[in-house]
């Protein structure tokens, strides 16, 4: 299949591109690495004029280290973030589940930028930056400004961009001291789509739960915290009885579609089962 016609432009710095994005009123679509892009052009789910391909603007690539947090540039792609010493170290989670997305030619390719700004529900990146409370930094004509994980993600393919941002980088916060982190995702084949995926990050003080965060994907509309799930743990132990609760409360506050893959239900019961599994390894990990 052949995409629309459309036409194509190289920005060579964030102002350029920015320019351009604005100037196409709304009718442009950014090019980074063109992993889901270029698959929707040529189904033709989309009709972009103008394509502003933004590969050649330096330094937008890079995994930096500062005190409190991990920053990486829109242009970094999976499997920098996949096999980066400063990612494992910090984020072991953020390393474990770039090894689920999709296969190493398109680990090659895609970015984080643009799988945050695709939002697909099922993906892992952005399930992962709404359980580490990342920051997405874009860049407009008017200036530049700051999106909470949690803000950014509005729907299945919808995020709070304006036809004239360009997101330029994410910062991940680094976990406290004596945090342990479950990943669990079930795909029908290696590289598919996640059927369901869980995050976990259990924060232990004395022998107690002091942070809980869990995050789910594939089984909403967008990426969501099991916030509920959260509180039942927060000031706990995590014993048999605890966990079975919230798995429970993981279960009840997802809302999934059925498909040719998976029914809602199939899919609400196994997510129960992934939390479950990715509370154990991060209690664990907790208590090393």
């Amino acid at each position: 299949m052949k995409p629309p016609p459309f036409e194509y432009r190289v920005a060579k710095s964030v102002e350029a591109a920015v320019a351009m994005l604005a100037d196409a009123g709304g009718e442009a679509k950014v090019l980074a690495g063109g992993q889901s892009l270029v698959p929707m052009l040529n189904f033709r789910l989309l009709w972009p004029a103008i394509l502003v391909d933004i590969n050649r603007i330096p330094g937008l690539a890079y995994i930096n280290e500062g005190a409190n947090a991990i920053r990486v540039g829109a242009l970094t792609r999976h499997h920098q973030l996949e096999t980066s010493p400063v990612i494992a170290a910090q984020l072991p989670v953020l390393s474990a589940a770039m090894a689920h997305v999709a296969h190493l030619a398109i680990r090659n390719r895609g970015t984080i930028g643009g799988s945050l700004t695709h939002a697909d529900p099922a993906a892992e990146l952005p399930m992962i930056a709404l359980l580490l409370d990342a920051t997405i930094s874009v860049s407009s004509p008017k200036g530049g400004r700051t999106i909470a994980a949690r803000d950014f993600f509005l729907g299945a393919l919808s995020v709070a961009l304006e036809a004239d941002e360009l997101v330029t980088e994410v910062a991940f916060p680094k976990l406290p001291d004596r945090t342990g982190w479950g990943f669990e995702e079930v795909s029908r084949r290696h590289g598919d789509f996640a059927l369901a995926a869980v995050g976990t990050t259990l924060t232990v003080s004395a022998g107690k739960i002091s942070q809980a965060r869990i995050a789910v994907a594939g089984v909403d509309e967008r990426p969501i915290r099991a916030s509920g799930a959260e509180a039942l743990l927060r000031d706990s132990a995590l014993d048999p009885k605890l966990l079975d609760a919230a798995r429970d409360a993981v279960r009840t506050g997802v809302n999934p579609n059925s498909d040719l893959h998976a029914s809602a239900d199939y899919r609400r019961h196994l997510v129960g089962v992934l939390s479950e599994r990715a509370l154990n390894a991060a209690w664990q990990r907790a208590n090393v």
